[in-house]
């Protein structure tokens, strides 16, 4: 199995929306994948609850077979249209990516 996480900071304003908008709504984009994507395992995606100065903005963890899933999972269509907008309203992403 493989574990891919991510881990994104947010523009304060973009695509008209607050920070807090564009997390709660690319939080909702990832989880209506589960499903769609029969690749994804399991996904879990969380809005960082603001607790510590600096931390990132949101997370996301999805589990799939191996690198060949995660491959289907990146370039499926309707992921492609989520990562388009995640572009659009981030500062900073990281990521890796390991087996267990």
């Amino acid at each position: 199995m493989l574990k891919h996480i991510v881990v994104w900071k947010f523009k304060d304003q973009a695509e008209g929306k607050s920070r807090a908008e564009n997390c709660a709504l690319v939080r909702d984009r990832l989880l209506a994948l589960v499903g769609v994507i029969p690749e994804v395992k399991h996904m879990e995606v969380g809005i960082d609850i603001g607790s510590i100065q600096g931390n990132f903005d949101l997370a996301l963890i999805v589990e799939t077979a191996n690198t060949d899933t995660l491959s289907v999972y990146a370039n499926h269509p309707e992921h492609l249209k989520v990562v388009d907008y995640i572009k659009k309203v981030i500062e900073q992403r990281v990521a890796v990516d390991f087996t267990f």
